[in-house]
């Protein structure tokens, strides 16, 4: 595949898409979700470092994409279940190896060191 008239031009859509999907956020979200559905208070924690409203937003962005599932069930006390839709699980077994090079990856980097190979 040649990226030199898709994803460079300022007005492609794929962008957006990108910048949605590569966030700090969006990346921990979808991963948490990628392990099954789960409430908000279980994003929270394991988003950990992640505010109210930035894990709100990031779900609000992550459903309109058409990545993420919200079910609401009318019991008491409200309740409200995340999980991926079948393109939220595509994208996020794409997203598995690149997390999990950067785990393996990050002291070193961080620490300054470069790989002699």
């Amino acid at each position: 595949m040649s990226f030199s008239t898709g994803v460079f031009p300022a007005g492609c859509p794929s962008r957006t898409v990108l910048d949605h999907i590569s966030s700090k956020w969006g990346v921990l979200i979808l991963l948490a979700l990628s392990e099954g559905e789960q409430r908000w208070s279980e994003l929270r924690r394991r988003a950990d470092g992640i505010s109210e409203k930035m894990l709100a937003q990031t779900l609000k962005t992550l459903e309109r994409d058409g990545l993420v599932s919200r079910r609401a069930q009318t019991v008491i006390p409200p309740r409200v279940d995340y999980s991926l839709t079948s393109r939220g699980y595509e994208l996020s077994a794409l997203l598995v190896p690149l997390v999990t090079w950067a785990f393996q990856n990050a002291d070193d980097i961080i620490n300054g060191q470069r790989d002699p190979a």
